[in-house]
């Protein structure tokens, strides 16, 4: 099942000029930098991290908020019996294996293994 929340996107134009003000401007420490995966938190931050999303526009419906979970391919297959309905079933492209589910009202959001 879901353990907890790991990061929530921050839509940007441009992901070096972003953070260069997060680190800059706000004190933030860059805590991933490659390509399209951006991630900052505040210095001693409780692990919670904002991804720097650079993307025009953000996908539809998309909240950019990634659910850290045991398995994957197990918490697929419960919410799957008990209904929730995913726009991406558990795949791996390379940089880590998620999945895609869909609220009620067809918001989306991310479901990763935690590392």
């Amino acid at each position: 099942m879901i353990k907890s929340i790991s990061s929530a996107a921050v839509v940007v134009k441009d992901g070096k000029k972003a953070k260069k003000w997060y680190v800059d401007k706000l004190g933030f420490v860059v805590k991933s930098d490659e390509d399209h995966w951006i991630t900052m938190a505040p210095p001693g931050g409780n692990g919670f991290e904002i991804h720097l999303c650079e993307t025009k526009p953000l996908e539809k419906g998309n909240t950019g908020i990634l659910f850290l979970v045991d398995s994957l391919d197990k918490t697929y297959t419960d919410l799957s019996k008990k209904g929730v309905k995913f726009s991406q079933k558990p795949i791996d492209k390379g940089w880590g294996k998620y999945a895609m589910m869909k609220d009620l009202d067809g918001n989306l959001f991310w479901l990763m293994e935690e590392s």
